[in-house]
């Protein structure tokens, strides 16, 4: 172990005093401040720091806003500055700075010179980690409840299809046997007229079935799952898709595929509103580690710089949203009277790992 000589050493705590990004302070036994660094003076509010200058016992309590404790975010209880058997070797603390408000500092506090009372607080400025925090909280949270949704969908589909459709179905077997029962003519028309209802209201289950949770997504992945959509498209609305996949059977984690799958359906319910065309192109291809997809229109088109775009806007957003949690990209790009585009990027990355198995395995 290298051992400087004492000027060694006092240059060097010199200079990490003067350049130290950390906000250095040092208190006397009265807690007033007797020296601080640049890092220290730069965040302190020249008002404040005139107070803090006075000599005036406690004066930094001007700018401190109170430390985090076990019972409150910001507390003056058992204050780091007068409790002396409190361990505040680590804590958060708030400060009133000079032009960002009160920011929220890690604290370490100690004695350094037991004969004088002199003590050192250095302060390392939290911002930056606290909102990288809440930003992942943010997108853990919201795909835990995206999570929940597809696998609420998917339960709902499944029993829709499993036992409603089945029970239905049921139903319309008995019926038509009895057509061919020795029944009056006014009990066969009725027959007929259930049978009809019967068969329209199974029709409707199997819909909302599959655009709740296709089973096809999850058994046989993204290319299924879009021909059946669009063939259902084409059925309902008269609007044909013309679709491209180019991913040789390749499969991706469930996440990914649900992503993908959820944005194109969005965007052709917006092309359905609002673009007024009778053909959407659908194009899907992986490029240099990217999963990618093309969702085009020759329709009326929007301006993507409108405050409110027509609707509510919140599919836009929710489109934009999904594609984050994935570390993708969405880009939209529409000229009225010419039509739109939406881009879909996510990285897939080197590894395999994001894929389930492909088609020549």
């Amino acid at each position: 172990m290298i051992q400087p000589s004492a000027k060694v050493t006092t240059e060097l705590l010199l200079k990490m005093y003067e350049k130290s990004s950390d906000a250095i302070l040092f208190f006397d036994e009265n807690n007033n401040v007797i020296a601080m660094n640049e890092a220290a003076l730069s965040i302190i509010d020249p008002g404040m720091l005139t107070q803090i200058g006075s000599g005036e016992s406690n004066s930094f309590c001007f700018t401190c806003r109170g430390y985090t404790s076990d019972d409150e975010l910001m507390s003056c209880l058992n204050c780091y500055l007068s409790n002396s058997t409190k361990d505040f070797s680590s804590f958060q603390v708030f400060l009133e700075t000079k032009d960002r408000g009160v920011i929220p500092y890690s604290a370490n506090f100690q004695e350094i010179e037991v004969e004088s009372g002199i003590r050192v607080l250095m302060l390392r400025d939290l911002t930056n980690q606290l909102l990288t925090q809440e930003s992942l909280n943010r997108n853990t949270m919201m795909k835990s409840i995206i999570k929940a949704q597809e696998d609420e969908r998917k339960r709902i589909s499944r029993e829709l299809h499993d036992s409603v459709a089945q029970e239905i179905l049921s139903s319309l077997v008995d019926l038509r046997v009895l057509k061919y029962l020795n029944v009056q003519d006014d009990a066969l028309q009725k027959i007929q007229q259930t049978e009809a209802s019967l068969t329209r209201l199974l029709d409707q289950i199997r819909n909302l079935s599959v655009e709740l949770r296709p089973a096809s997504l999850d058994d046989l992945g993204l290319e299924a799952a879009f021909r059946s959509h669009f063939k259902w498209v084409q059925k309902n609305y008269g609007v044909i898709v013309h679709f491209t996949a180019e991913l040789n059977g390749v499969r991706f984690n469930s996440e990914i595929e649900t992503v993908v799958y959820r944005i194109c359906q969005e965007s052709l319910l917006n092309a359905l509103k609002y673009a007024d065309v009778d053909e959407v192109s659908v194009r899907l291809f992986e490029s240099e580690q990217m999963l990618e997809m093309l969702v085009m229109d020759q329709g009326e088109g929007f301006n993507v710089n409108m405050r409110d775009p027509k609707g509510t806007g919140l599919g836009l957003y929710g489109m934009k949203e999904r594609a984050e949690l994935v570390n993708g990209e969405l880009t939209i790009t529409s000229e009225i009277g010419k039509g739109t585009t939406v881009h879909l990027q996510i990285p897939t990355g080197t590894a395999s790992s994001n894929r389930k198995w492909q088609a020549s395995e």
